[in-house]
């Protein structure tokens, strides 16, 4: 059984942190590409950051410099520390598991919801 559990959201003020992490399970983790999405409020759902399984990454243009994605193929689990959070990134945060290896497999978690407010 697949699962991805996504832990470390909250509440936090303009310019704070947040790391966000994403266990996953059931999966050969090293052969997946992670993505981090989020979903505002009456927003769609954006992608904001992803690692390849070779460890290339890449960032949405609106958390390029404050956020940064990070997996542990041992722990078979994926990171997301942000930084300088502001309003505008308050959402919930998805984490999402996809390969095309042997044929395409996708998986998503729960969500955690970040909250950036004073």
């Amino acid at each position: 059984q697949v699962q991805l559990v996504e832990t470390g959201g909250g509440l936090v003020q303009p310019g704070g942190s947040l790391r966000l992490s994403c266990k996953t399970s059931g999966i050969t983790f090293s052969l997946y590409k992670m993505t981090w999405y989020r979903q505002g409020p009456e927003k769609q759902r954006e992608a904001v950051a992803w690692i390849e399984n070779d460890g290339r990454t890449n960032y949405a243009d609106a958390v390029m410099g404050r956020f940064r994605i990070s997996r542990d193929n041992a722990r078979s689990s994926a990171h997301l520390q942000m930084n300088n959070l502001t309003p505008e990134d308050t959402a919930t945060y998805y984490c999402n598991a996809e390969t095309t290896y042997d044929g395409l497999a996708n998986y998503w978690g729960q969500g955690t919801q970040v909250t950036v407010s004073s």
